[in-house]
């Protein structure tokens, strides 16, 4: 052979050593790799010390793990088995961060049941633990939820059946009820001195904002009146409590517009005597209504007697003090994005927020002061990065963080050294690499709105090959899909599928529609959303246009996908437009709006508002279902506390009496975001066969004549 063939063959190798690779793990990659990786949640930092806590679950096995400085090296301190279904949640060190509470198992339903995705014949239970931080066995403190420890640590509050009760955290003592109120009681404050104890007591059409005295077992509430008070928060001092008022509006439905309404405001109380002030009131029109943020409060009192609310004034939520003496709000933050994560530090002076800033479609972090200086970035780049705390000593800050091909996972950076993994050792040895980098696309819905929406594009392509293409619908609305692995368990889940479907040879489309979150509230509150007029539906269209405009997407091989909301749009796609869609699959999706409604709202009577009824159901798949034809695979947990599973049922039924080919997946006992991991990797393999059967022919399409 000659040099030049030498040098020839020399390139080409590589080239084809790579594609040999590619195409093996594109053979070898399963499902249940990619669902693989433990996800982290509820990141709490001890708010003295430089300790850390966070939940991790590895395929369905939730556990508690800790991070202890100087090094920080993560360890696991429960050692619960098996994939149960029961979470954990509601993490919180005491003051000396030597131990750790948290509830294991879920709430109830509307009939009083809890979570038992695996039938247990014996019933499950939601309990209150507390373990030593460095680990060892995990000590039951009673029956509950929502708990918070006493400054002293000595005791823990809890709810336990809509009332107060409380228990020695450092002894064998029983739980007692502190009280016996009206109402639901919920949102358990302590008092900086520990004596006291605020509660929202909710009743219905008004919530009170009440002050229990532990010693003197006696309740006072605060300035009480005709609306529903939340969120309250102490003075530094125990001086005060503020609280948001928000008036009750008895026509307010959900799944519709809500831009304006009744203004809500901020107000003081003295704990004391009861008598209260308003501090600040919303003005009229945009930010009226009240929209919050992910945090342990909506408000924050922070340094100079400052409290920190977040505010939609401008259309988009942002961070907002005003002087607790009363006065006009001060922006904090501002732009075209929207704050999430909001965390206090020890001092007050400053805020860790993550945002979509400089970047829509992605989360960072930035530091934020409470004296209205300029926000500094913490974490730039391609990466997501969300629910950033600081250690209690001021020594780490850490973070939930993803990449496109990285899962989430636990972060910290101690002093100015760089970014690290807290737990790298907790990754499978077997997740996949090589995955896709999906591309940020903004596409024009069929009215001309424009639509951002994740391009997963199959890494082995043929020149001038059409592909089968998927087009995937979130649940919530309010929800935005990101340019990685996503910071919820439910879409963390999402996005694996579509990163395997991208590697079994489609083209995935995963859409930001209208009535979603991160791109300003006139866009989250569009007009005729939902329930009254169902104007995503063009945003569907404007998605199966697209595909279908694309070289390289067959045309006659796109389908939908989706669960919850996204099951909506899902069957909303198949029965307005089953010449455009060949295939859905539609988890546990909405299909008539006015029995949805009625789960969320029991007082919701039809009758009583006929014309919003009328609209309702045209805006539901159940309103078009004659024009159904491509084939569905419906998935439901029959204790769904979401969607009522009579959803599924009746279109199943409505389906079968004009022929359509259906095939289902039932899980009993499971709820709307499914508990068990086994139950996801079933639904999504069900799903991915599915689609394989109806959409993947033998030969591959090409634009060959």
């Amino acid at each position: 052979m000659s040099n030049i063939g030498l040098r020839r063959l020399a390139r080409i190798l590589p080239g084809l050593a790579i594609c040999l690779v590619l195409e093996v793990q594109a053979e070898e990659l399963t499902l249940r790799q990619v669902l693989s990786s433990p996800f982290p949640t509820s990141l709490v930092a001890a708010p003295n010390h430089g300790r850390l806590a966070w939940v991790q679950n590895a395929a369905g096995e939730r556990n508690l793990w800790v991070a202890i400085g100087p090094d920080y090296e993560a360890r696991q301190i429960t050692h619960y088995q098996g994939d149960d279904g029961q979470e954990l949640s509601a993490l919180q060190f005491g003051p000396g961060a030597n131990h750790v509470v948290y509830v294991r198992g879920g709430g109830p339903n509307q009939a009083g049941e809890l979570p038992n995705p695996r039938s247990e014949p014996d019933g499950v239970q939601q309990s209150i633990w507390i373990i030593e931080a460095k680990g060892g066995e995990p000590h039951r403190l009673g029956e509950g939820s929502q708990p918070v420890i006493s400054p002293d640590g000595l005791s823990v509050a809890f709810v336990k059946s809509g009332q107060v009760w409380i228990v020695p955290s450092v002894d064998e003592g029983k739980p007692r009820q502190l009280m016996a109120t009206r109402g639901r009681a919920g949102s358990l404050r302590f008092s900086p001195d520990g004596k006291r104890l605020a509660f929202v007591s909710g009743r219905g059409d008004h919530s009170f904002i009440g002050v229990l005295d532990i010693e003197a077992e006696k309740v006072r509430y605060l300035d009480p009146g005709l609306a529903l008070d939340q969120e309250p928060v102490w003075a530094p001092d125990g001086s005060a409590v503020a609280f948001i008022r928000e008036p009750h509006e008895r026509m307010r439905l959900p799944f519709g517009p809500r831009r304006s309404a009744l203004p809500w405001s901020i107000r003081l109380a003295d704990p004391s005597t009861g008598q209260g002030r308003e501090i600040w009131r919303a003005e009229q029109g945009t930010g009226s209504a009240f929209h919050g943020v992910s945090a342990n409060n909506q408000l924050l009192w922070a340094a100079g007697n400052r409290i920190v609310f977040p505010w939609e004034k401008s259309g988009w939520v942002q961070l907002y003090s005003v002087a607790s003496k009363g006065g006009p709000a001060k922006a904090l933050t501002s732009g075209r994005f929207e704050v999430e994560h909001v965390f206090l530090t020890r001092e007050r002076d400053e805020l860790l927020v993550s945002s979509n800033q400089d970047d829509l479609d992605r989360r960072h972090i930035w530091r934020v002061p409470v004296d209205g200086g300029p926000s500094v970035a913490l974490t730039p780049g391609d990466d997501l990065e969300w629910s950033p705390v600081m250690t209690g000593d001021g020594s780490a800050l850490a973070y939930l963080a993803s990449g496109a091909t990285t899962p989430a996972h636990a972060r910290i950076e101690v002093s100015n050294e760089s970014s690290r993994p807290l737990s790298p050792g907790s990754m499978p040895v077997d997740f996949p690499t090589g995955l896709v980098t999906p591309q940020q696309v903004v596409f024009s819905a069929a009215d001309g709105q424009k639509i951002h929406a994740q391009l997963f594009v199959p890494t082995q392509r043929t020149p001038g090959e059409k592909h089968p293409a998927v087009v995937f619908f979130h649940g919530g609305s309010r929800r935005q899909m990101l340019l990685g692995w996503h910071y919820m368990g439910y879409y963390h889940h999402a996005y694996s599928f579509n990163q395997y479907m991208a590697s079994r040879g489609y083209v995935v489309l995963s859409v930001n529609y209208r009535s979603g979150t991160g791109y300003g509230m006139a866009f989250r509150e569009a007009l005729a959303y939902g329930a009254t007029g169902a104007s995503e539906f063009n945003d569907v269209l404007g998605a199966g246009l697209y595909l279908r405009s694309r070289d390289d997407v067959d045309p006659e091989r796109i389908a939908l996908w989706g669960g919850s909301y996204g099951g909506y749009l899902t069957a909303l796609g198949l029965s307005r437009a089953s010449d455009l869609f060949a295939a859905g699959v539609d988890i546990h999706g909405v299909h008539d709006w006015n029995i949805v409604i009625r789960n969320f709202v029991p007082t919701y009577d039809a009758e009583a508002h006929d014309a919003f009824a009328k609209l309702a159901f045209e805006s539901s798949p159940m309103a078009s279902i004659s024009g159904w034809r491509s084939p569905v695979l419906l998935i439901h947990g029959d204790d769904d506390r979401n969607v009522p599973f009579s959803e599924s049922v009746d279109l199943a039924e409505a389906l079968g009496h004009q022929g359509v080919a259906l095939e289902q997946l039932v899980f009993p006992d499971e709820v709307h975001g499914f508990l068990l991991h086994q139950n996801w990797v079933s639904a999504l393999e069900s799903a991915a066969d599915f689609l394989d059967r109806k959409l993947r022919s033998s030969a591959p399409v090409t634009n060959e004549p």
